[in-house]
């Protein structure tokens, strides 16, 4: 197998920005924090909850208020997008394409696992992933690049044999840090704002696997 294919989950997957967006003032409504299309994009996009609640409150928690907080704001995402999911246009046929050409592929994303497992059951996409990395096996989040390292050694391949789907400036950081081939989409940014990436597409409709051969 000339390479394997690591994709991230919220926005590479699924355009669900928006849900998330929705979910994070509900939550913040709640518990009287502000909150801003600002602020979602600039402290909260791509970062784990872990990262965004200290910053989002402006103090410490402890590991069990992060999960006891991180699971409120879930539970909302869930009831809010799982009526409303949907595959990344050109999704399925592709990651079909790639199980038939027998290229491995893996998740890695900063979203926990009740999240990852509402996609991919809502999907039905599970059986394509042999490796999936989510926010509970990892100590740093994204940018940094653990994730994507963590990925590529379950793979049992060098970072350099792994191709990386991302959206988001932290995540293609991230993938581009780790020594990964990077193709971002621009479902969550413009072409124009993404910095870290090797190739860029706008979605999966005219990507296969010989695409990614001629390519990278």
């Amino acid at each position: 197998m000339p390479f394997a294919v690591i994709f991230d989950l919220d926005g590479t997957i699924v355009d669900n920005a928006e849900f998330h967006k929705k979910a994070w003032g509900e939550f913040c409504n709640l518990y009287k924090v502000p909150f801003s299309d600002q602020i979602f994009n600039t402290v909260f996009f791509g970062k784990t909850n872990q990262q965004v609640l200290p910053e989002l409150f402006g103090r410490k928690f402890t590991t069990s208020e992060v999960a006891t907080l991180s699971e409120e704001k879930e539970i909302i995402y869930r009831k809010i997008y799982q009526e409303e999911m949907k595959p990344v246009n050109g999704l399925i046929p592709f990651l079909k394409d790639l199980k038939e050409n027998n290229i491995q592929i893996a998740l890695a994303t900063s979203a926990p696992p009740g999240n990852v497992n509402l996609v991919l059951s809502g999907l039905n996409i599970k059986e394509y992933f042999s490796v999936i990395v989510d926010d509970t096996m990892v100590v740093k989040g994204k940018p940094d690049p653990e994730i994507f390292l963590k990925a590529s050694a379950l793979l049992k391949r060098e970072p350099s044999d792994c191709v990386v789907f991302e959206d988001s400036l932290a995540g293609t950081k991230a993938a581009f840090d780790a020594g990964c081939k990077v193709i971002a989409v621009t479902t969550s940014l413009n072409a124009s704002e993404h910095k870290y990436y090797h190739n860029i597409i706008n979605d999966y409709s005219n990507i296969s696997t010989n695409f990614i051969r001629l390519k990278l």
